[in-house]
């Protein structure tokens, strides 16, 4: 970005808060106070001001309302979190502050952790389940891993589910979208005999999908997907409770590896009738394209109440089977130019993790978390890629393509898998010099034993494009111990302003590039990344405790950073996972909520990112050419602003409340390619969304009307390599949809 444009951007930002502190001071004081946001971002519940890490929040009921049922969804209203969408979920990532993990090797972990109640997702693609039963969701931004553990190095993901009541209530969500989008959940809660409370969510929704593949005539980029989760609390005694958690969730989604931008004169012949360019949602492609996906899991939770504080033990398994099919070529039918490439990929995931936990009692003058933590896991995938090529030509048809005589079929089918076996010892203290002086210190110790397998067999003597040889069973291990630490002072400047100062160390452990056409070059271990992070933070709630505003300046380096690659591997671009070297991040983040009178309230969260290259490792094997990224080089996924705001008015109408709710997002120019070819940027891109509801002041029902991109403007959340295809989201263009809930029991 220009100086000019930053200095407009800024000024722009600037404006957007400024109005609401103006606003507010024209208000009398006896206006409606906003609520108070408990968070857990230091495992133990806290005032979201009282924390000294810089944490977004929204609630379970924001979800639903926008109609934010998946991370990639979340992304738009987060400025600080981006998402990289691709065909499977098992090739998505999640950003924080611009830094994440890229790699389908099952030997990688993500640089953000996400958990659900305490258990960890080991996987990216676990992440992806649809969001239910969420009390709230937390983004703690910058590095987590004194806490949270070792894939928390840019940041981590909290869901809570909702608590359960001890009265009987129930509910039903119903949503109809343009596109063929139908969703329904429904749950019910409440005691089920003396100390045991009990709930049960379901979920159903099913969308056709905003790519047309105009081969096979179907629709695509759409999903299937059911899910039921049940909670039960026991209080086994005065001091003594108990949770056990249980959710299935299954899917069937039609992902594509993305629409044609910028094909080659070959290929626009080849996806014809199809237009490629930057809009396009059509394909032609003769397989379809999809994900069969089931992620369950169990966990157990003691909570007891001792003289020296609380003792928590969450035990979690988790399983996942993810079964993908693409079509690598994207054109249907075999010729000279295009061979076709077909992939089925099967991963086989299973996890362990048991946390143990001890926090002091709060309020006093010295507070502690101290913890251990066992965790294992492991990965088979089983992939396979048929290949069908010409054996002898025929003459060019009139559209350039040239047919096969015959054609020579074979396939090479890859067996590999990871095993990982880690523990770690932490603690966290916060010793109090006074009323209003903190000192904040915490350490994590961990180490990590990784071991891996690969065999590869081909029917193909040579390297072909796509298919490497075959290749006898390898396998290999390796073991590092790692720090994590928070060291920082808190000051209240007053009793509702609070100034922070923190370092942090983040530590994620080393992985091995696994994949299909795997090469002795990959044989070795990828390092360890370490990540440290410095954070200045105020948080603040003004105007008699209408106006929430939080800001933090940050300034985070990543060494060993572990991220992808793109590499010519058997005639096909892939996705090479490597230590890059050096990167950083930093910038300002500021976030506000103000509750101007009790009919209107504003949201609003804007992000300066300058996320870089510092300094590149040129991966073994691969040529000087390859290597050509120059210092300051922007990161991918990386947009330098990210602007989110949203308002909301409400009145009394009769008997009913009329509720009107905008809200607008804004993103920079973003690239996906760390190569930085100009083809892989995304322009900027301005989204806006509303809604308009009438609701039973008691909380019975409540009916809406969704807008969604009203400006009907198309952007792409991935542009493959060379910017030849690309990912789109569910909002790509302006659709509406009719929301309805209904609640029915104790409120």
């Amino acid at each position: 970005m220009s100086m000019s444009k930053k200095i407009v951007a800024s000024a722009v930002a600037a404006a957007c808060v400024a109005m609401v502190p103006q606003a507010v001071v024209a208000q009398d004081s006896g206006e409606g106070r906003l609520d108070e946001i408990v968070v857990t971002a230091t495992k133990r519940e806290q005032s979201l001001q009282a924390v000294p890490i810089a944490v977004s929040v929204l609630s379970g009921e924001q979800l639903q309302v926008i109609n934010l049922n998946s991370m990639e969804a979340i992304s738009t209203h987060i400025p600080t979190v981006n998402f990289r969408a691709n065909a499977s979920n098992k090739d998505t990532a999640l950003f924080i502050r611009g830094v994440g993990t890229i790699s389908t090797s099952p030997g990688a972990e993500p640089s953000v952790s996400t958990m659900v109640d305490g258990v960890v997702f080991g996987r990216a693609g676990m992440a992806t389940l649809d969001l239910m039963d969420v009390a709230r969701l937390e983004v703690l931004r910058g590095p987590q891993g004194t806490l949270f553990g070792k894939n928390a190095s840019a940041g981590a993901i909290n869901i809570v589910s909702k608590p359960i009541g001890s009265k009987t209530s129930s509910f039903i969500d119903l949503g109809w979208y343009q596109g063929g989008e139908k969703r329904i959940r429904a749950g019910v809660a409440g005691s089920l005999g003396d100390g045991v409370r009990g709930s049960l969510n379901l979920l159903s929704g099913d969308f056709d999908g905003v790519v047309r593949n105009e081969f096979l005539k179907k629709d695509a980029q759409g999903y299937d997907r059911q899910g039921l989760r049940g909670k039960f609390e026991i209080d086994a005694s005065d001091t003594l409770r108990i949770t056990l958690i249980g959710d299935y969730f299954q899917s069937d989604d039609t992902g594509v590896r993305g629409p044609w931008v910028r094909p080659s004169a070959a290929g626009i012949a080849a996806i014809a009738p199809v237009v490629a360019g930057v809009e396009n949602r059509s394909v032609f492609t003769n397989v379809l394209e999809r994900v069969e996906d089931e992620n369950w899991g169990l966990s157990v939770q003691l909570d007891w109440q001792i003289e020296a504080g609380s003792v928590t033990s969450i035990t979690g398994y988790r399983k996942w089977d993810n079964t993908q099919y693409q079509d690598i070529d994207a054109s249907a039918v075999v010729n000279n130019q295009f061979a076709q490439l077909g992939d089925k990929g099967i991963v086989d995931y299973s996890q362990w993790s048991q946390e143990l936990r001890l926090a002091s009692p709060s309020g006093d003058a010295f507070e502690y978390v101290l913890g251990t933590m066992y965790y294992s896991n492991q990965s088979d995938e089983v992939y396979r890629r048929d290949r069908d090529q010409c054996n002898g030509t025929l003459p060019n048809l009139a559209n350039g393509l040239t047919p096969c005589a015959a054609v020579t079929s074979g396939f090479g089918r890859a067996d590999y898998g990871t095993k990982l076996k880690s523990w770690s010892l932490f603690g966290e203290g916060t010793f109090k010099f006074s009323d209003s002086l903190r000192a904040i210190a915490g350490v994590r110790y961990t180490q990590d034993d990784l071991s891996y397998y690969h065999a590869r067999i081909s029917t193909f003597a040579a390297a072909v494009g796509g298919i490497n040889p075959s290749r006898a069973q390898v396998r290999g291990s390796t073991d590092e111990a790692g720090l994590s630490g928070r060291f920082g002072l808190q000051y209240d400047v007053r009793e509702d302003v609070m100034a922070y100062g923190t370092y942090s160390r983040g530590y994620k452990g080393p992985a091995y590039n696994a994949f299909f056409n795997m090469l002795p070059t990959a044989d070795f271990a990828i390092e360890k990344e370490v990540s440290n992070s410095f954070e200045l933070g105020l948080k603040s709630l003004l105007m008699d405790d209408r106006l929430r505003l939080n800001v933090a300046l940050f300034d985070t380096t990543f060494e060993g950073y572990q991220t992808n690659y793109p590499d010519l591997v058997a005639g096909v671009i892939v996705t090479r996972f490597i230590n890059a070297g050096d990167v950083s991040t930093k910038g300002l983040e500021i976030d506000l909520e103000a509750k101007v009178t009790n009919n209107f309230s504003f949201l609003g969260a804007a992000a300066y990112t300058d996320a870089t290259v510092e300094k590149f490792k040129c991966p073994l094997g691969a040529t000087p050419a390859q290597c050509n990224i120059p210092s300051g080089t922007r990161l991918p996924f990386a947009p330098e602003w990210k602007l989110n705001l949203g308002a909301n008015y409400g009145v009394d109408v009769g008997s009913m409340r009329l509720d009107v709710g905008l809200d607008y997002t804004h993103q920079s120019d973003t690239q996906y390619d760390l190569t930085v070819a100009t083809t892989s940027i995304q322009p900027s891109w301005d989204i806006i969304n509303a809604t308009l509801a009438l609701s039973d002041p008691d909380g019975d029902w409540r009916v809406g009307l969704v807008g969604r991109n009203l400006a009907d403007e198309s952007y792409s959340t991935n542009l493959l390599p060379g910017g030849t295809q690309r990912g789109i989201p569910r909002d790509d263009e302006r659709y509406f949809g009719i929301q309805a809930r209904f609640n029915f029991g104790a409120k």
